[in-house]
């Protein structure tokens, strides 16, 4: 059975809200699933793990600190993560506040690992995202991202 992180930052509240709903999808596609926020997260937790799935709020236009540092700090086991599977998501106070670029920046990181990336084809293409607290539209993209990356990870690690 494939293992599935969901590793978040949330000062508000947001980001965590919309780890607990893409955990849950994946816990009901029989995944074992950790969902933990940052501060709980070791960065050789990584290595344990076959997907990857990282939250972070949008703090002038890129992740917060913590999330930031967890990559950083990731680049001693560069090469080590590579065919993991590699996803984020992000909330932002506004439209336009840097959802798209905060998800960015953390798929960087990842396809710097040799990462294998998961986009959508409708709805968030990059990954969820929910301006303030996640609407019914975040709540249903999270879900929608989360089904579509368990079909990703059942084919590689069923």
């Amino acid at each position: 059975m494939a293992k599935i992180l969901v590793c978040y930052y949330s000062k508000t509240g947001n980001t965590e809200k919309m780890a607990q709903i893409i955990a849950k999808k994946m816990e009901e596609q029989d995944f074992s699933v950790d969902l933990k926020r940052i501060e709980e997260t070791k960065v050789d937790d990584l290595l344990e793990y076959d997907c990857i799935i990282l939250g972070s709020p949008t703090y002038y236009g890129s992740m917060a600190w913590p999330i930031k540092k967890l990559l950083d700090d990731s680049i001693k086991f560069h090469s080590r993560l590579k065919g993991k599977v590699g996803v984020a998501f992000s909330s932002a106070a506004n439209v336009g506040g840097g959802n798209e670029t905060t998800i960015l920046d953390i798929l960087n990181a990842f396809l710097i690992h040799g990462m294998i990336i998961r986009g959508n084809h409708k709805g968030d293409h990059y990954g969820p995202v929910s301006i303030d607290f996640p609407d019914e539209r975040a709540s249903e993209c999270c879900r929608q991202y989360a089904e579509n990356l368990a079909e990703l990870v059942k084919k590689l690690f069923s």
